[in-house]
């Protein structure tokens, strides 16, 4: 493993070329114009603030008041390392994740895996919406990323109001 010193260096060496910058605000700007836009079309989801990561993951929650009743959240995560867009169903505190994990695990999830309870695992459903984000499109890939997650959002509630099998 390298020394801190060293991989500080690597760091200021990429930094001074410019690229890593331009993109990480590339991002963030995208992140804020997403949240914006789902913040319009659902005046009636709560959302949370942008949390900007430490260049792994970027994301914010937004949450319908059937969800926020049941303690859960939709997040709306940015993968940096896999540059890749996914939606997780995330509980309010480890023990609502814990609770509705064990909910989850005894019903068909239609093609949906759910998440092991284990340090550092925030979700309880993950899914990916899109890989290899095209930013050159921003307003087409918004409106993809509001399509899928409206979908997941759905399919969260009606798995969430069924009973247990």
């Amino acid at each position: 493993m390298d020394s801190l010193n060293k991989v500080v260096a690597e760091y200021t060496e990429q930094l001074s070329k410019g690229q890593i910058q331009r993109a990480y605000k590339g991002i963030m700007t995208f992140m804020a114009g997403l949240k914006a836009t789902l913040e319009h079309k659902h005046p009636d989801y709560a959302s949370g603030a942008l949390y900007f990561g430490y260049m792994d993951m970027t994301y914010f929650a937004l949450t319908p008041p059937v969800l926020k009743d049941k303690m859960v959240k939709i997040a709306l995560v940015y993968l940096h390392g896999q540059n890749r867009f996914e939606v997780w169903l995330a509980g309010n505190n480890r023990k609502i994740q814990a609770q509705v994990i064990e909910q989850l695990e005894k019903k068909d999830l239609n093609g949906y895996k759910v998440s092991q309870v284990s340090p550092g695992v925030d979700s309880i459903v993950e899914s990916i919406l899109i890989d290899r984000p095209n930013f050159d499109k921003p307003d087409e890939l918004i409106e993809r990323i509001a399509g899928k997650t409206a979908a997941f959002i759905d399919d969260m509630i009606s798995l969430l109001s069924e009973k247990t099998t």
